[in-house]
């Protein structure tokens, strides 16, 4: 049993079922990130777990403790929304002690509260301010501070993010690290952003129509993607998926492409799993993240299974710390990941750097990963 406990909960809207059967155990301490595109359900789950939403079937449960039903004020959980949901006729010290003045909290506990958050969160010198007064981070600093004081078991954030500017957002997901890592708190953090699912997260789940596609650690999303909707939706740019064939060349597997002349190209797999041998002179698709393919030099050092593939390249684009080349594969753009100065030019043939210990092959019909 989990700290937070989703136990085959679905939800209905009348005929409709937009949540089927979702299984998940959250760790105490864990931080947990929902991330799908818009109408996956990520949104209703992480309601559900509020009390916003009534559950169809299954279970939900905190501390052991079956919530279904329960009131929201009844669950001791505190969400974070994405329009901040600040009352601006208060100040910023009555918006965050507000939950609690309404629980009935002495004056005395309020205010050693609201300081010791204030402090956590570096408002301090806002505290007299009202919402209108405050830029955007601020807002969210201060939406944060109110679900901080009343050390709830479980802390949900919809999209918290996603009103503020570029530059603002990584700097806020840093502070929301550093919270996490320093008050060992159990987050639901909902999101469609993979850039901000797995430098947050201690676990992900990637969720589509309804299901939760893949649960696990950041790097297993990254590395071993269970189907080809994980492998294209986490990452960016996305991994490179190409139509290819395996093929037994002096008794080794091989993954056959084609390059920009349709001219066949071929990639050893080394210590292919037995699987592989299923799928000998059949179709599958290859996938290989933009960073496993790049200059000869920019190759990974610790990789035991570089293989060179020469082929033409058809754009450049410099990146500042990156340069990323489109080329050509089984008829499709592929892009790479390369050094800065990494010498390419466009329509140079180039001998690419492919690292084929990431690669990752899928069943091009059921769209699971092999192996």
């Amino acid at each position: 049993m989990g700290f937070l406990d989703i136990n085959n909960v679905t939800k209905s809207y009348g005929a409709v079922e937009v949540l089927h059967k979702v299984d998940i155990e959250v760790q105490e301490g864990e931080f947990l990130v929902l991330v799908g595109p818009s109408g996956c359900g990520k949104s209703t789950l992480l309601n559900m777990i509020a009390g916003l939403e009534g559950i169809t079937s299954g279970e939900i449960a905190i501390k052991d403790r079956v919530i279904n039903g329960v009131h929201p004020s009844k669950r001791n959980i505190a969400m974070v929304f994405q329009s901040y949901a600040l009352y601006p006729n208060m100040t910023v010290g009555q918006n965050i002690t507000f939950g609690l003045e309404m629980h009935g909290v002495p004056k005395a506990d309020r205010d050693r509260a609201m300081a010791d958050v204030a402090k956590l969160l570096q408002i301090e010198n806002l505290l007299d301010r009202k919402p209108g007064q405050l830029s955007g981070g601020q807002r969210q600093r201060v939406a944060m501070g109110r679900a901080l004081v009343r050390n709830p078991d479980v802390f949900l954030f919809d999209e918290p993010l996603s009103n503020l500017d570029a530059k603002l957002r990584v700097d806020m997901r840093t502070e929301i690290k550093k919270l996490h890592q320093k008050l060992g708190t159990t987050i639901v953090y909902v999101t469609h952003d993979q850039i901000e699912a797995m430098t947050l997260s201690t676990r992900i789940a990637v969720m589509y129509d309804g299901y939760v596609q893949q649960l696990g650690t950041p790097k297993e999303i990254y590395d071993n993607p269970a189907n080809l909707f994980v492998a294209s939706f986490m990452g960016s740019p996305s991994m490179n998926v190409l139509p290819a064939r395996l093929r037994n060349l002096n008794g080794e597997i091989h993954a056959e492409i084609t390059g920009a002349e349709d001219q066949p190209l071929h990639l050893r797999i080394e210590n292919a799993p037995e699987s592989y041998r299923a799928y000998l002179d059949a179709e599958v698709m290859l996938g290989i993240r933009p960073e496993a393919i790049t200059d000869p030099e920019g190759a990974d050092r610790n990789a035991r299974n570089i293989q060179s593939l020469h082929n033409t390249v058809s754009v450049t684009e410099p990146a500042g710390a990156d340069t990323f080349v489109s080329t050509t594969l089984s008829g499709k753009d592929c892009i790479a990941r390369m050094r800065a100065d990494a010498d390419v030019h466009p329509g140079q043939a180039f001998d690419f750097a492919v690292n084929m210990d990431k690669a990752v092959l899928f069943d091009p019909k059921t769209e699971e990963r092999i192996g």
